[in-house]
């Protein structure tokens, strides 16, 4: 009887290996990755009759009695019964993610019967202006914050410099945004999702090589991805022939040393040349002259992982869903203090009260919902009363929101928003390159005043507010351009947290 145990890194964290060894004397242990409920974890699945059934979360404690009732089909306090079923993956619609949980992440066998590797099929059929051409019409934009669309990024590289040595793609897997783990959790069970969206960019741009820049605090992604890189190649995908094609192209996987600015992609291009990771002016941008000078694309890892299903199914099957210029899905990370956090993956379009209310089911503590920041750290504070607003890219920015990453993080009541908006300054200070005035100064300032506000002055309110306005608009990057977003957001909406205060200076909250 074959049964299921997490790898990924946040079950591991609560105990999945230790469940894992203990089922794996009795039973055939398949290590999968997390199907995105993480209060379910670690989630042990069962086949019965080909339905996959769920116990969770499994301790170690539990999993003799778990291994009873597998064998013997009977009831058990921690049975959940059929996971597909569940209200959580019911309601999701999962194109990205719908092999993430499910397969063995490393089996190229398992991947291929889930539909893998139908959209490079298709893409090798095709050459290179068509694939453009259906990534242009899907709506694709880039999923690690800027939004910038996909297949303008690709139909420039395709166009640049036709007698140019070489073109790149990047993937830029440094994903370090706070309550943003998306990249992760894909990375970790579905890395051939990844190799196959790279390998259809190279074709589609002419690119022989690619890179994954993943962070160095992704040890199990970046074990998974050289792996899977490996399996690639054993199958064929990778090398001197794509699938037994005249395409050639192949791939490897470079770590980064945990920089929050490598994020940016001029940041993260000079961290792979094995320079320092400050940001480049632009222009010229990565386009036209990026890794080692030629043409590279740089997307996010959920950019590219969502082309195989595009190539796959069809641009105009992908443009369907979604709400004005956000088109497709988006897997949206609900996290912070809320009672079921994970990953839900939905078309663009979801009002963020149905996020944080219904699927997220509100806060852990019980207390009334205070505010959610859309987009990681540097992302706005929505408060409660504007969670009506849509899940899309302009939808959110009606609101002064960045749709970001789509990390959601949820706090209730008790917080106290001059400390979160310190926080975001603290962080700004900490993570700048250092390159730009107004990132590098405007930051620690920013703390500083912050600072005397908490104490009680209120006549650094409008300084606060000025400095801010200097940072958006001064600053080389979205680093120090959108630090001021949390901060802002905060004084504007719940400025009697930054009143009548005078107690002494305390640490900035967690």
């Amino acid at each position: 009887m074959r049964v299921w145990v997490p790898l990924d890194a946040a079950a591991r964290a609560l105990g999945a290996d230790a469940v894992a060894e203990a089922l794996g004397r009795e039973f055939t242990v398949t290590r999968n990755g997390t199907r995105g409920m993480v209060w379910l974890e670690p989630l042990v699945e069962v086949e019965r009759d080909g339905v996959r059934h769920g116990y969770g979360p499994v301790g170690p404690e539990d999993a003799a009695s778990v291994a009873q009732a597998i064998r013997s089909g009977g009831d058990h306090p921690l049975a959940l019964g059929p996971v597909e079923e569940l209200p959580w993956m019911k309601a999701q619609t999962r194109l990205t993610f719908a092999r993430v949980g499910v397969i063995d992440p490393l089996s190229v066998e398992e991947y291929q019967a889930h539909g893998g590797l139908e959209g490079l099929r298709r893409a090798i059929g095709m050459g290179s202006e068509p694939i453009v051409a259906e990534v242009v019409e899907s709506g694709l934009r880039g999923r690690g914050g800027a939004g910038f669309p996909t297949g303008i990024k690709w139909k420039t590289v395709a166009a640049a410099a036709a007698a140019a040595e070489r073109k790149y793609i990047v993937c830029n897997a440094d994903e370090g945004d706070s309550g943003s783990f998306a990249d992760r959790m894909l990375m970790e069970g579905d890395p051939l999702v990844l190799i196959e969206g790279m390998a259809i960019a190279g074709i589609a741009v002419g690119a022989v090589q690619g890179y994954v820049y993943i962070r160095s605090e992704y040890p199990d992604a970046i074990r998974l991805m050289e792996a899977a890189i490996g399996k690639a190649r054993q199958a064929g995908i990778l090398g001197q022939s794509v699938l037994g094609s005249a395409h050639a192209y192949d791939m490897e996987v470079r770590v980064g040393a945990g920089a929050y600015v490598c994020g940016e992609e001029t940041s993260l291009l000079n961290s792979l040349e094995g320079k320092r990771g400050v940001v480049r002016a632009k222009p010229p941008i990565p386009a036209l002259e990026g890794f080692l000078g030629r043409p590279t694309v740089v997307n996010n890892v959920i950019s590219l992982a969502s082309v195989p299903w595009i190539l796959a199914h069809g641009g105009a099957e992908y443009a369907k869903l979604g709400i004005g210029r956000s088109k497709g899905t988006i897997p949206i990370q609900i996290a912070g203090n809320v009672r079921h956090g994970g990953l839900f993956e939905a078309a663009f379009g979801m009002s963020l009260r149905q996020i944080v209310e219904e699927i997220g089911g509100g806060t852990a503590s019980g207390r009334p919902v205070k505010a959610a920041q859309v987009g990681g750290p540097l992302g706005s504070y929505i408060p409660h009363w504007n969670f009506d607003v849509p899940f899309g890219y302009e939808e959110l920015a009606t609101k002064e929101g960045l749709l970001g990453h789509a990390g959601i993080t949820v706090f209730d009541d008790s917080a106290d928003m001059l400390k979160l908006a310190r926080f975001a300054m603290e962080f700004c200070a900490v993570e700048s390159c250092g390159k730009c005035t107004p990132c590098r100064i405007g930051s620690v300032r920013g703390v500083e005043t912050i600072d005397r506000i908490a104490q009680g002055d209120e006549t650094g309110i409008p300084i606060l507010t000025d400095l801010c306005n200097t940072m958006k608009w001064g600053s080389l990057c979205a680093l120090g351009g959108f630090a001021p977003f949390p901060v802002m957001s905060a004084l504007t909406h719940f400025p009697d947290d930054f009143r009548g205060r005078s107690e002494p200076r305390k640490e900035a909250a967690e």
